[in-house]
């Protein structure tokens, strides 16, 4: 993988580049949508491909490793095949989902004890072994593993927990650079930064992560509850030490103003089941704010979706028509929301990789950020 930095805007700390991968480039910021067993919810590739734009997209390992299961990953030829994407994908470490198990998980030294989601059988991740499978996945970029602190933490527990993903990530580094890919094609590890919202522990993590060396780096523990100023506050932290010509991922964020702030503080990379999730419950992202399409409102409104939209979906169907779609639980709804959300995703991340290269970025995301939130 390769990395080139190509624009970078003058009043803030935004940067537009190009990633280099052998299933293509991927042009920063990008917006990854999330696809966690193999497959971007309610969206096909070509869709995805075609109206949405997508350069890139998310698979997590927790749930293919439990569902298809590596054998049938592998015998497919890796998950590129399996799932008929052409175009670079990235995994997770199963760290966050872990994490999110609570109750059916045991955390030690030599790894994470977990209970099945799905039938309630017993497994255990290790760094080691989840650099295996992320190698039988096949993704172009991999993620380390690591432990995803809740909000709010203990700063003693914040401490050890960061300690532990250092030492984790010693070993998938020594577990990964003596594996070879099983595909013909290259993969890249990106270690993540952890340290809850303390601002000390942000600062060693993000020294401790640089370090390493890698070819590029993630920012993970935030978006799980803690405010956005706080949010905001660890990422400029890290962005300010983490090497400038590596590009920078900030794990499961988020709104359109969250990623438009975190481009502004340096950010390159982005994902978040968001778009795709809320699109199910009705909820559309505008470029004027928010659509909540279940609304009684637009029971009778039969003027297009989004006349501003991105996508075929907006100006073909009616808000009415969505709305009766949504609330008949029909899986057309669920359909066309997403395309919409997801498009919009990808619009907004390209519009600011352009105003990146204008020099305007600044300007155009304060202008952006009032409207995007609000409720219409």
């Amino acid at each position: 993988m390769q990395f080139k930095l190509i624009a970078k805007d003058s009043a803030s700390k935004a940067r537009a580049g190009i990633i280099e991968t052998d299933h293509g480039k991927i042009e920063t910021p990008i917006f990854m949508p999330v696809g966690t067993a193999g497959t971007v919810k309610a969206v096909n590739q070509q869709q995805l491909i075609e109206d949405i734009e997508a350069q890139i997209i998310l698979g997590n390992t927790y749930h293919l490793y439990l569902r298809p299961g590596l054998e049938i990953i592998e015998a497919a030829g890796g998950l590129h095949k399996f799932n008929h994407w052409d175009r670079p994908i990235l995994t997770d470490s199963g760290g966050y989902q872990v994490y999110s198990l609570a109750h059916r998980r045991k955390i030690k030294e030599e790894g994470v004890k977990f209970s099945s989601h799905v039938d309630g059988s017993k497994h255990f991740f290790t760094p080691e072994n989840v650099m295996d499978i992320q190698r039988t996945i096949g993704a172009d970029i991999i993620m380390a593993f690591d432990e995803c602190t809740p909000y709010p933490c203990d700063y003693n527990y914040a401490k050890r927990s960061m300690q532990m993903t250092h030492r984790w990530l010693k070993r998938c580094c020594e577990r990964f650079d003596s594996t070879v890919p099983k595909y013909g094609y290259d993969q890249t590890l990106f270690p993540i930064v952890q340290g809850s919202t303390y601002k000390d522990l942000r600062k060693e993590s993000a020294e401790t992560i640089a370090s390493f060396e890698r070819e590029g780096n993630a920012i993970g523990g935030l978006s799980v509850g803690e405010p956005a100023e706080e949010m905001y506050e660890m990422c400029e932290i890290v962005c300010d030490i983490l090497p400038e010509d590596k590009p920078r991922y900030l794990m499961g964020v988020g709104t359109p103003s969250n990623i438009l702030e975190n481009i502004a503080l340096g950010v390159d990379m982005f994902d978040c089941v968001m778009p795709s999730r809320n699109a199910r419950n009705g909820m559309l992202f505008t470029k004027n704010g928010i659509l909540n399409m279940r609304n009684e409102k637009w029971k009778n409104d039969h003027s297009p979706i989004d006349p501003d939209g991105e996508s075929f979906v907006d100006t073909f169907y009616s808000k009415a028509y969505l709305r009766h779609l949504l609330t008949s639980k029909e899986i057309l709804g669920a359909q066309i929301a997403t395309l919409h959300n997801l498009a919009f995703y990808l619009w907004l991340v390209k519009e600011a990789r352009r105003q990146i290269q204008n020099d305007t970025f600044a300007t155009w995301k304060n202008e952006m950020v009032k409207k995007l939130d609000q409720r219409l």
